[in-house]
């Protein structure tokens, strides 16, 4: 019965005769014995009659009992309050505080070992004295359904402890009083609330006084730090500069006379941080904000880097730093390990001589639960059993001529824990045998934490037969058919029950074999590193016999006595002294011992008559171990390790201690080590691994000469210590168990120790708290990982949380990277109970810990990111081209081909105005159908040719004039859907000398947010009169739109549905080529409304461009598949049919939605050789017909026809998806090579396109390092940092590119990353806006290069790209240059000197975790905030904190501020398929987006 009342009423019973009596008159107080075994399978406590062995093996005796590591029994036993405290603490032992004493410990449920009182003290004063710097950190917010735990009574805790009484309570008087208020509230209430002011229910009543509330404090000092700086902007706290690292003290005595004024009901209403929970993001993040100016503590040296390479910075030692200074240690001996002649020359001897001299005495008995014995085995038993057992396992196994068995080979051992005679039988069963045993942990479950490994154990040691009891066979999992199936990872397994009624009796002239001992491998035991991964142990017969004479003679051991044994007898201490040494001990001993799987016992105190000598013991200081430096200091210090020793070296080894990396250097006698063991009694080998072995088993310690101290090798010990005076070995921690954080080594068993100490009990279990390291950024990390309560609120959690953290930065001067609540009783378990260690540590890191609270401290920790890069101000344009020239860089320009030298019969080119050009085609070839549109089946839903085009037009054209009233030069918006009839109404306008706007007419289904965008657009064009379908014109007058916006404010609007039957007097014709064609409006990804101006000159230079470039004849067909409200989609759309006379096959993407497959077999079924596409058009079939492929080519698609498939957008090239498309596409004719973008900007709408002839696209691979330096490196594919980039497709011809300095506006080099500037004569000729921003036009639109060619006008296109000249040759036989366009300048983000583009972050974070589906980044305040979509349950969501924090870390140098959490589709894309982050932005700090999770980085 493990529950709690289970374990209290054994408890009682057996501890009973020894509570706590009053002082007797020797002064010997109370004694209390415990035994306890670390994983809570069963811990029970024996008279002191005869107490055993201690095994202290991992964690030196240590005073404050931490350690251990939650996987191994500890057995810490305290003497007397008298020698236990240090004078000073002692309380006189009256009844009354001794029986509080006693329950206060008695409360301490199962994990007593890492109690101390003197280290809670110690913990607790650290955090008194953070109240001085203390800082309202702001609280994480979640959504409710994540606060909501599952009920109560799902979980079965590890204890549920009734004790939870206040453990502090004892101490609470003496720490000073509180105000008469609050005079009832403990210690642990008063130390909360001075550092974090947490207003618990006992203190709202007194809250309201002035002054003498946690709340009005806090509110006050919030007020306060915030009033300090008054900067307008908002505080930059990634710089780190002197005038930002103001520590924010409280102005003296401000607090006391102001109160704060309270929001409404705050009274009720108030999170752990002071804010009220109504509180806005901003305010948190404000919050964040403040505590993130607290200077950290290592500064970041500041100097310029001005190369590539962004240097991480290196810690550099510190010149304070503690030093060993004392001689080269000496190896120790232990003493002689005496021969006694009777000594049985075999351990299977030695069981033959007892067995047959005394058959009747007692060699095991087993207890139950309440120590009544249940089994006693006798020598004679175990000597005839085990005969048995051997004869079986040699004889009954297989066949005769093929025994399944053969002596030498590996069995393994399966007993569980109450066991131990069916153990003990099977295990000497196996040695009589010749046959090898491999004692393993039972497999509960298919998977249980940690027993895969085991099975590779198995499996490479040719493990094919397990030993195993009755009762534990029946316990097995077993299939429908009864068979025990096959454990994951663990070979195919005979499982053999060694019970003697299942077995066949030996025959009478049957004997095993008994020879002296030698160097046959005995037994293996299995050992779990620190990764998880499982090594055996192999222990030769030589050493098990040595090992159990060292012990004999260690411990006294003599015939007939007691030993207690509660350790797990299975492995380690427990087996050495409980199965294989069966003898005795003398009762007033408690004999420590270190011991390892590698070196068996390492060291061992000795039994001694004078029960009042004691034990040797250090206090060492923490901040000397980190640095491996012994350096005694004083107990009143916070931060020091007391350490007992763990006895002497054993009979006939010699010890050492070696550095612990590098080569095995001798240490010296003032520093700390790996011990290092020379002795017969060791394990030889780690089966299977001689690599691994040698490097452990075979080591030679040096002298600082150089030579080695012996020709016999050491084996290391994998335990951290030192030798002391008198020969005293010290234990301090395991190798596993070492953190090196900075080049400082932290113990994971201290910091354990320390986060207990902060009142444990209300939060989380005690044995359940993990606590390893991750690298991230060239640096351990450290993780604490516990399980929290379910009954503890999340305030309470939050604040114990960052509690532990002020503790472990106190005492152990190192940040905690990321701290972890889960719910109870999810951490894996070893077989034994504990956590296991590296299966948590692989869950945390794959993202499937689910934890329930998380708390990332970054901005503390990571103390080693590059400098933050200062630009050099003093470097002019001229200097830098100079520069450039004399390191042979190319000037970074590049053209299109020559407009004038370019021969062609282009008829329409005698045209100046498209309308013109219409006019002449409806003449000459009347019948040519120029458009077609599809419906969403695929067939033609409509079509014009040149003619009807013509008439239509005209018709609109009398419609504007006579019913609209219109002059030339109005404006007038065309809202129609994608289609014919917005042709028709663009050439009416120009017909009547309008200007025609094109909207995207709003969506039926979601009319409040897409209405009031047309409206913007109307009111912003000055549009006189809006022209569209019946169906628009009654969704614009309906009530839903009335609701959205103002109806009576529509200009006029003209319904073409029914149209005049004449025709125009005349066709308007413009006067000049440079007036106004037409307004192309869209909205960029900044969410900035633009309108650019488009005159006739720049549409006609525009349409020959392209038609030039993709080589368009009246013979040809282009499917289209764009919306053609803006940019190159509505050229393509409207405009180039008319001019080159080719026929468009047009298709909406909107009818995509139905059916995915629509563009793609319209290309193949009109065999085009030439389409046009959006990005959300190409995601839109990778995704709808990923798996619909061979369907696909079964219905007939073919794409082999297709040359070119160009991507129209206004961003870098999307590599990703236009592979994967090619990919998933290729096996239906698809040319690799076919795929290409188009580049397009406001001022020029499209710049680079693809054409039929010329070299293929190229992709280069770049270091992203240096391109946050505006550097261009090229690098390998696949090298590190490195980033795809494809060429944005050709430049067009007539279109010259320059790559100037954004700030300088020098010319840049071939080697920079600069503004694309860019000259032609389709550039728009400026930006549409009602103000008229004249400043902002002219610069975007007329810029002059400051060097140089300075009389060139360039617009400026807004992107940062490079140019690079490559191997290819185009057109002309000239070498081609490529355009990769890098990214959106408005979108870029400057943090930390450094130029960082959104989608390269994102990317980084959309590959972290299986469950995001999308991800957006934007800055505010200088703080990154990591927005991403989860697909998956909220459980999850948690765990994405992480590792977004690292992957954003490791790959661009960069700390997370904020990691918010959303569902799927709250990222904000427009129809180009763009993020649209500062939409996003304004939403979240708006309050907009119920996150389930914001996680605040500290």
């Amino acid at each position: 019965d493990i529950t709690q009342k289970g374990y209290e009423k054994k408890r009682s019973k057996l501890i009973g005769a020894y509570l706590p009596q009053p002082p007797t008159a020797n002064g010997a107080a109370v004694v209390r014995c415990r035994l306890q075994h670390s994983e809570g399978a069963t811990r029970r406590t024996f008279r002191p009659a005869h107490i055993g062995v201690c095994d202290v093996r991992e964690a030196a005796a240590r005073e404050r009992a931490a350690s251990a590591a939650g996987n191994r029994p500890l057995f810490y036993f305290r003497f007397g309050v008298d020698q236990a405290l240090p004078q000073e603490r002692r309380a006189p032992v009256t009844p009354s505080s001794a029986s509080r004493y006693h329950r206060r410990r008695s409360s301490g449920s199962r994990d007593e070992r890492y109690r101390s009182d003197v280290h809670t003290e110690a913990v607790q004063a650290a955090l008194a004295k953070h109240k001085e710097r203390k800082m309202a950190v702001p609280m994480p917010s979640k959504r409710r359904s994540l606060v909501v735990q599952t009920s109560m009574d799902a979980y079965t805790p590890p204890d549920t402890s009734s004790g939870s009484e206040d453990e502090g309570s004892v101490q609470g008087d003496s720490q000073g009083t509180p105000t008469s208020s609050q005079g009832s509230i403990n210690m642990e209430h008063w130390i909360s609330q001075a550092i974090h002011g947490s207003t618990t229910s006992t203190t709202s009543s007194s809250s309201t006084q002035s002054g003498g509330s946690g709340a009005a404090h806090r509110l006050a000092d919030v007020m306060a730090q915030t009033h300090i700086e008054n900067h307008s902007a908002p505080p930059d706290v990634t710089t780190y500069t002197s005038e930002h690292s103001i520590q924010v003290e409280r102005p003296q005595g401000s607090t006391t006379s102001r109160t704060a004024p309270k929001y409404g009901n705050a009274e009720l209403m108030e999170t752990g941080d002071g804010v009220p929970v109504s509180s806005r993001v901003s305010a948190k993040i404000q919050q964040l904000v403040n505590t993130l100016k607290r200077p950290k503590r290592p500064p970041l040296r500041e100097f310029f880097v001005d190369d590539f390479e962004e240097l991480l910075e290196v810690q550099q030692p510190d010149p304070n730093q503690p030093k060993p200074e004392g001689a080269q240690m000496l190896a120790m001996r232990g003493e002689q390990l005496g021969v006694v002649t009777n000594w049985p020359p075999s351990l299977e001897a030695a069981l033959q001589r007892w067995g047959t001299i005394s058959p009747k005495a007692p060699c095991l008995t087993t207890m139950d639960t309440n120590g009544k014995p249940l089994y006693i085995l006798t020598y004679g038993k175990l000597w005839t059993r085990s005969m048995k057992v051997a004869y079986n396992i040699l004889h009954k196994l297989g066949t005769k001529q093929e025994p399944m068995v053969r002596p030498g080979d590996r069995v393994a051992l399966v007993f569980p824990n109450n066991d131990p005679a069916a153990f003990m039988v099977a295990f000497y069963g196996c040695l009589l045998a010749e046959v090898v045993p491999v004692p393993i942990e039972v497999p509960l479950t298919r998977k249980d934490a940690g027993s895969q490994q085991i099975g590779f154990l198995l499996g490479s040691c040719g493990v094919t037969v397990a030993l195993t009891s009755d009762a534990c066979h029946k316990g097995l999992p077993k299939s429908p058919t009864g068979e025990i199936p096959q454990f994951k990872g663990w070979p195919k397994l005979l499982w053999f029950v060694t019970e003697s009624k299942h077995l066949s009796k030996p025959p009478r002239d049957w004997f095993p074999h008994i020879k002296d001992a030698n160097n046959d491998t005995a037994y293996i035991e299995y050992k779990t590193c620190k990764d998880g991964s499982v090594l055996g142990v192999t222990v030769t017969r030589i050493a098990l016999l040595t090992h159990c004479q060292a012990l004999t003679q260690a411990c006294g051991y003599t015939e007939a006595e007691t030993i207690v044994n509660v350790l797990d007898f299975k492995k380690d201490v427990g087996l050495w002294h409980g199965i294989l040494t069966s003898k005795g001990l003398r009762q007033e001993v408690i004999c420590p011992c270190a011991s390892s799987p590698e070196a068996l016992t390492v060291a061992i105190r000795r039994p001694t008559d004078d029960s009042n000598q004691p034990p040797g013991r250090g206090v060492l200081s923490m901040h000397g171990l980190t640095y491996g430096v012994i350096r005694v200091d004083s107990e009143e210090k916070l931060s020091v390790l007391t350490v007992q020793d763990v006895g002497l070296v054993m009979p006939g080894a010699i010890m050492c201690s070696v550095k612990p990396d590098g080569i095995p250097q001798l240490c010296r006698t003032d520093e700390i080590g790996e011990l290092c063991v020379c002795a017969v009694a060791t394990g030889t080998s780690y089966y299977g691994l001689s690599g691994m072995t040698k490097n452990t088993f075979e080591v030679f310690p040096m002298m600082s000469s150089g030579a080695p101290i012996s020709e016999y090798p050491f084996i290391r010990t994998g335990l951290l210590g030192f030798v002391g005076p008198g020969g005293l070995v010290f234990v301090v921690g395991k190798m596993d168990g070492l953190m090196v954080v900075s080049g400082r080594r932290h113990n994971a068993d201290d910091i354990v120790a320390t986060a207990l100490a902060v009142e444990p009990m209300k939060f989380v279990y005690r044995g359940r708290i993990a606590v390893f390291s991750v690298t991230v950024l060239h640096d351990e990390r450290i993780v604490i990982v516990a399980e929290q309560r379910p009954d503890s609120t999340e305030e309470d959690s939050f604040q114990w949380m960052s509690r532990v953290l002020q503790a472990i930065d106190s005492i152990h001067q190192v940040g905690v990277y990321c701290l972890a609540l889960v719910p109870a009783n999810t951490l894996p378990k070893t077989p034994l109970g504990g956590i296991h260690l590296s299966e948590t540590k692989q869950l945390f890191l794959e993202g499937s810990l689910h934890p329930c609270n998380v708390l990332m401290c970054p901005h503390t920790c990571v103390t080693n990111l590059p400098k933050p890069r200062q630009k050099q101000p003093e470097i002019g344009p001229a200097s830098v081209m100079v520069g450039n020239l004399v390191s042979g860089k190319r000037i970074a320009q590049a053209s299109g081909r020559d407009l004038g030298q370019i021969e062609d019969n282009d008829q329409a080119r005698k045209f100046l105005f498209l309308s013109e050009v219409l006019q002449w085609r409806a003449q000459t070839t009347p019948d040519h159908v120029l458009y077609t549109l599809l419906n969403c089946r695929g067939t033609i839903a409509n079509s014009l040719t040149c003619v009807q085009l013509h008439k239509r037009a005209e018709k609109i054209a009398v419609m504007l004039m006579e019913r609209g009233h219109l002059q030339d030069g109005d404006h007038v918006a065309l809202v129609y859907p994608p289609g014919i009839d917005l042709i028709a109404a663009f050439y009416g306008c120009l017909y009547a000398g309008c200007v025609p706007i094109t909207v995207r007419p709003p969506h039926p289904q979601n009319i409040a947010t897409t209405l009031p965008t047309v409206k913007m657009i109307v009111e912003v064009s000055r549009s006189a009169c809006l022209m569209t379908t019946q169906l628009i014109c009654k969704l614009l007058r309906s009530r839903e739109a009335a609701a959205a916006v103002d109806v009576r404010t529509w200009p006029l609007i003209l319904d073409t549905d029914d149209l005049p039957k004449k025709r125009p007097a005349q066709i308007y014709k413009p006067s000049n080529p440079d007036t106004l064609a037409y307004l192309d409006f869209s909205v960029s990804t900044t969410g900035m409304l633009a309108g650019v101006k488009m005159s006739h000159a720049a549409t006609s230079a525009f349409c020959r461009s392209i038609k030039l470039q993709c080589e368009l004849y009246p013979s040809r067909e282009v499917a289209i598949c764009l919306d053609p409200y803006c940019g190159l989609g509505f050229v393509l759309w409207c405009l180039c049919s008319v001019y080159s006379g080719h026929q468009s096959i047009l298709i909406p993407p909107s009818e995509l939605e139905t059916n995915p497959a629509l563009w793609l077999l319209a290309v193949s079924q009109y065999k085009v050789r030439d389409t046009f596409c959006s990005y959300s058009v190409m995601e839109l079939c990778t995704k709808g017909l990923g798996s619909q492929t061979e369907s696909l080519k079964a219905r007939g698609l073919d794409l082999s026809r297709v040359r070119t498939c160009v991507v129209v957008a206004e961003e870098r090239p999307r590599i990703a998806l236009t592979q994967s498309f090619s990919k998933l596409f290729k096996d239906l004719g698809l040319h690799p090579r076919a795929v290409s973008t188009s580049f397009g900007c406001r001022v020029n709408l499209a710049i680079c396109l693809q054409g039929t002839s010329g070299p293929d696209p190229t992709t280069v691979y770049v270091d992203m390092r240096a391109l946050r330096h505006d550097r261009v490196r090229l690098v390998e594919r696949g090298s590190p940092h490195s980033l795809p980039l494809m060429e944005s497709g050709k430049i067009l011809p007539g279109v010259r590119i320059i790559i100037a300095n954004p700030e300088t506006k020098g010319p840049l080099g071939d080697s920079h990353l600069g503004e694309i500037w860019v000259h032609s004569a389709h550039n728009a000729s400026g930006y549409f806006t009602i103000y008229g921003d004249e400043s902002l036009q002219s610069d975007h639109f007329n810029s002059r290069l400051s060097f140089g060619d300075t009389q060139t006008i360039w617009a400026r296109t807004g992107y940062l790209g490079f140019l690079r000249r490559t191997e290819l040759t185009d057109a002309n036989g000239e070498r081609h240059d490529a355009l990769y366009v890098v990214g959106a300048l408005d979108e870029a983000m400057e943090l930390r000197g450094m130029r960082y583009h959104p989608i390269d972050i994102e990317t980084s974070v959309i590959r972290a975790h299986k469950s995001v589906t999308e991800c957006a980044v934007f800055t505010w305040t200088n703080l990154l905030v990591v927005v991403v979509e989860l697909d998956g349950s909220e459980q999850e969501a948690l765990d994405l904190v992480p590792l977004v924090t690292n992957v954003v870390l490791e790959e661009h140098y960069l700390i997370v501020g904020v990691v918010v959490v959303v569902d799927i589709g709250v990222i904000p894309i427009n129809s180009r398929g763009e993020k649209q982050r500062m939409h996003l932005r304004d939403g979240f700090l708006a309050d907009q987006l119920d996150p389930i999770y914001v996680a605040y980085n500290m």
